[in-house]
């Protein structure tokens, strides 16, 4: 009995070669977040002179952070990334959810084609459409624009909600959706109370890219709202781009640190708070697509 309880009490030899891989792994990926939060609270000459040393405490440069919202416009970028992101989320989970929900439950011709087309825009480089896309967006007189911008990011954020959500939609039991209509429901009435709601996982899952590729974008908002006249419409990369060039033209390295960890801050909590559906959702969602 002793040698039984032994045997359940001794560990295995790979945890003692997991364990220590996966702390460095941590610290590799936890340093760098710590470090540049630090950074925000410093002087300008801390930063160069002391890199890596912890600011003091009776020293912390908490004017770092309301110079970047207010000397920075960081409040004004703020708002024009909110809005973007937000409506890009909502256009995007509404259309592909009706999309990927119609290719996955109803058979007509041409669904699997329909399908793939969708699917093509996942092999599209965004390096190879930008020209031809500038000047169409020129052509409808959409540059500086958050609508046009806003059109853009909808468009390239459809083809990986489709395919997550088409596979999402598969997995789902068939019952449940002839119980509904059974029930008397429609279509549309069991699209959207039975449906949907059991699609969540996938919503939340496609949610969070969306939202982390809205929201950290900076190419195509510097494509197109780099124009005379575009301060305003600015989104928070090309904001922070600006940011470090502020007050006589001099950098103002602790107020860029500042607007970074303020941008870094949306994303690091709606991970936390959504990371356990993110894995389920892109687990069936992919396996069934």
């Amino acid at each position: 009995m002793a040698n039984h309880a032994a045997s359940q009490r001794r560990i295995p030899l790979s945890h003692f070669f997991i364990y220590p891989f996966l702390a460095c792994y941590a610290v590799i990926v936890i340093y760098p977040v710590f470090w540049l939060m630090t950074t925000s609270l410093k002087k300008d000459q801390d930063i160069f002179l002391r890199p890596f040393q912890l600011p003091a405490l009776g020293a912390l440069q908490w004017v770092n952070f309301s110079n970047a919202w207010t000397k920075g416009h960081f409040g004004q970028y703020f708002f024009n990334s909110v809005m973007l992101t937000v409506l890009t989320l909502i256009s995007v989970l509404l259309i592909a959810s009706m999309a990927a929900y119609a290719l996955s439950r109803f058979t007509f011709p041409g669904a699997r084609p329909l399908f793939f087309y969708f699917l093509a825009g996942l092999m599209i480089p965004l390096q190879l459409a930008i020209v031809p896309l500038f000047f169409q967006m020129r052509d409808f007189h959409l540059l500086s624009s958050r609508f046009g911008l806003l059109l853009v990011y909808i468009a390239f954020g459809m083809p990986f909600a489709i395919f997550i959500l088409t596979g999402f939609f598969q997995s789902l039991p068939a019952s449940l959706h002839e119980s509904a209509l059974i029930d008397g429901a429609t279509e549309l009435g069991a699209f959207w109370r039975v449906m949907l709601p059991l699609a969540r996982p996938g919503l939340i899952a496609v949610g969070i890219f969306s939202f982390l590729g809205t929201w950290n974008e900076f190419f195509m908002a510097f494509m197109f709202l780099s124009g005379s006249g575009s301060e305003s419409v600015r989104t928070l990369p090309l904001g922070l781009a600006n940011i470090t060039i502020v007050s006589q033209y001099r950098s103002d390295w602790g107020m860029a640190f500042a607007g970074l960890t303020l941008m870094m801050l949306p994303s690091m909590i709606l991970y936390v708070i959504l990371q356990k559906h993110l894995a389920k959702g892109i687990t069936l969602g992919a396996l069934k697509g």
